[in-house]
């Protein structure tokens, strides 16, 4: 009861004609991140980027490798996704401009699936000497603000402004 191995042979490629080879639908973003003020081997590695791509509600998050390489896998099933990468932090305090810190996600030339940033994110370890306001870089000045607490007292019971009672500490023991 053995079929002919002319039969088996069509079987099988009967089958294989029936059965569709997909690639892969994984879209991902390959980026670099890149530092203003940093030595040349200056270790990336832990810097926090995320990606959030319009109509997922997801954010997607990835850890730098120690040359500030980075690889995200984004949302499948959206043929153009339209998303930004933002830089997030790490383990030291990194400043940077607003126009640094996000970056549009665009496709690769004419390779399948592949994306990158359409400028890149970079950020300075120390805080830049031309800022014009030195709060920025979280920078006091000085003493903090003496302004007291007001707590809001319904006009209705005619009192002055809590400020005048609250905090209202006697002095015991002075004659």
């Amino acid at each position: 009861m053995a079929l002919p191995l002319g039969m088996i042979s069509a079987l099988v490629l009967f089958l294989v004609a029936l059965t569709r080879v997909q690639l892969s639908n994984c879209q991902h973003l390959n980026a670099k991140i890149s530092c203003f003020d940093c030595p040349h081997n200056y270790d990336f590695s832990g810097i926090q980027v995320a990606v959030k791509c319009e109509k997922v509600k997801k954010l997607a998050t990835a850890t730098t490798e120690e040359n500030g390489s980075f690889k995200v896998q984004l949302p499948s099933g959206i043929s153009n996704p339209n998303c930004l990468a933002k830089l997030l932090g790490g383990p030291n305090q990194l400043y940077s401009k607003k126009k640094n810190l996000v970056s549009k996600v665009v496709k690769v030339g004419h390779q399948l699936n592949t994306y990158t940033l359409s400028t890149p994110l970079a950020f300075s370890t120390s805080c830049p000497l031309a800022s014009v306001d030195a709060k920025s870089c979280g920078a006091q000045k000085g003493i903090g603000s003496s302004k007291t607490v007001d707590l809001p007292l319904p006009p209705e019971w005619g009192l002055a402004p809590s400020s005048y009672y609250v905090p209202f500490f006697p002095i015991i023991g002075i004659p």
